[in-house]
């Protein structure tokens, strides 16, 4: 393999199918239906829901699994805001672990120092492609009695002790944002293998239309074409995917394993040229666990050289830029600024959000280098890895 499109033929052509139908209503949401149903397959799971974004499916999790107002969610700092943004929507209190120093994840001891009689919830990120330690987790979410969501945006495909991703908490939530292994522009999925939970989550995405189902996902026209009929059964939000997106998710669907291959290859490239640095660590991979890389992950380990030194370098030598780690969630402005619109008043804890939560966090989140890996032509990849080598060699 070395040059495949990110938008082929198929997505094309289900893209003119669904234009076909002239967004006549009486197609319900056909393209979306069959999305679901493959996607269900792909993943082992019994139930699949699309949604219009990433961030929707979360939120939704948490409503589905009952959280609300006192309630504490256990989230790790280093991650896209999403993971932490949705227990606020959920008008619950996000509540930090820390990380493991080496392969970068959720720590599960930490989780555990971090359980109240308020806790409701555990959100385990999958951070660059690759699994916690989802038994651990699983663990004291049994001893507990929590919800395991799994989010799972930038893990496609991959595995935990020969399981997939996906398939090793009660909800696992997924994202096709333009940046993640499979997209649609914006879109996201969440599945599950619980009816009950699927049937809650079809109906909060849905505006709590009764008819709706775990299985259904639009209500028909015999029933809106009756003057009694009573639509609403619960409150709920407008997540829907589009049949638009829709059909260029599926396209996607139907040849992620050429989408994931592609990045395991090009991170292949830059593993190989980090393995034995004096400067760089790369993200530890477990043997029992396969990245999908969404990135190649390395932490800088010479405290002498700087992030922007090292980046400029590499651009200098034909290097791509290098992504930095987000900032962690609680050093965000809006948590320094207590800007939450008044979602705060259902705050449980009045400790503030300080510098010292979590101390791996905040030790490696400055010192963390993203390397793309959405090479869809692996020569590319291969010259970038040479540049990062040559960076490597400059500076050592």
């Amino acid at each position: 393999m070395s040059v495949i499109e990110r938008i082929g033929e198929k997505e094309r052509a289900y893209l003119d199918e669904v234009l076909s139908y002239n967004f006549r209503s009486s197609k319900g949401s056909v393209m979306t239906n069959r999305l679901e149903a493959a996607f269900a397959e792909k993943f082992d799971s019994k139930f699949a829901i699309a949604f219009c974004n990433g961030t929707a499916t979360l939120h939704i999790a948490l409503e589905a699994a009952g959280v609300g107002a006192g309630d504490e969610v256990i989230v790790p700092p280093l991650t896209m805001s999403s993971t932490t943004f949705c227990v606020i929507q959920a008008n619950a209190t996000p509540v930090f672990a820390d990380v493991d120093p080496d392969t970068f994840q959720i720590s599960a001891d930490s989780i555990e120092r971090c359980i109240t009689p308020r806790t409701k919830a555990i959100i385990a990120v999958s951070l660059y492609g690759l699994a916690p330690d989802f038994d651990a987790i699983n663990a004291i979410a049994k001893k507990y009695g929590l919800t395991v969501i799994e989010d799972d945006a930038q893990c496609f495909l991959g595995k935990y002790k020969g399981k997939t991703v996906g398939t090793l908490g009660d909800m696992a939530s997924f994202s096709f944002q333009s940046s993640k292994h499979m997209t649609c522009g914006e879109g996201g999925m969440l599945i599950t293998q619980d009816e009950s939970l699927a049937e809650k989550i079809r109906k909060y995405s849905c505006l709590g239309y009764a008819g709706v189902s775990a299985r259904k996902g639009k209500i028909s026209r015999t029933d809106i074409q009756d003057p009694d009929y009573s639509r609403h059964v619960s409150f709920g939000w407008n997540y829907r995917m589009s049949e638009l997106c829709s059909a260029v998710a599926l396209g996607q669907l139907e040849h992620l394993e050429e989408l994931v291959a592609m990045r395991v290859k090009s991170a292949g490239f830059f593993k190989e040229v980090v393995k034995g640095s004096t400067i760089l660590a790369g993200q530890k991979c477990p043997a029992d666990c396969e990245n999908s890389y969404w990135a190649y992950a390395a932490r800088l380990t010479d405290d002498s050289i700087g992030w922007h030194a090292f980046r400029d370098k590499y651009l200098e030598l034909g290097g791509d830029g290098v992504y930095a780690a987000w900032k962690l969630a609680y050093q965000e402005p809006l948590f320094e600024n207590c800007d939450f619109i008044g979602r705060d008043a259902y705050f449980t804890r009045n400790t503030a959000y300080a510098e010292g939560i979590c101390p791996v966090a905040e030790a490696l989140q400055p010192r963390l280098l993203q390397f793309k890996t959405n090479y869809f032509d692996t020569e590319i990849a291969k010259r970038k890895a040479d540049a990062l080598y040559q960076t490597i060699r400059y500076f050592e």
